[in-house]
């Protein structure tokens, strides 16, 4: 899991239909065909690609883009990795910032 986090949203995109356009991303791939994107001066990371699993596919982490709220999440994918809590997570108390002590 490169973002450390029990889920994050991706933006699947055509890979004909997208290009860095300003730029360039630092890559890193471990084994496999797995190729994770990001920033080379703060790490942010940016897409994914893995040619064997997703052909085709470039997985975009959509809080990176300008305006990331005009691409809302349609689906679950990878449920089965899922933290227990995950599944009421709705149900807690929300702050716009922190609580307060």
């Amino acid at each position: 899991m490169a973002s450390g986090a029990p889920m994050v949203a991706w933006l699947a995109v055509s890979s004909a239909n997208f290009a860095v356009t300003k730029g360039e991303a630092a890559h890193y791939s471990g084994t496999g065909a797995s190729v994770r994107h990001f920033c080379s001066t703060c790490g942010t990371p940016l897409f994914f690609v893995n040619e064997e699993m997703l052909p085709g596919i470039v997985d975009i982490n959509s809080v990176t883009l300008d305006a990331p709220d005009a691409h809302a999440p349609s689906a679950h994918i990878q449920i089965a990795d899922r933290r227990a809590w995950m599944a009421y997570i709705g149900e807690l108390p929300e702050f716009e910032r922190y609580p307060e002590a």
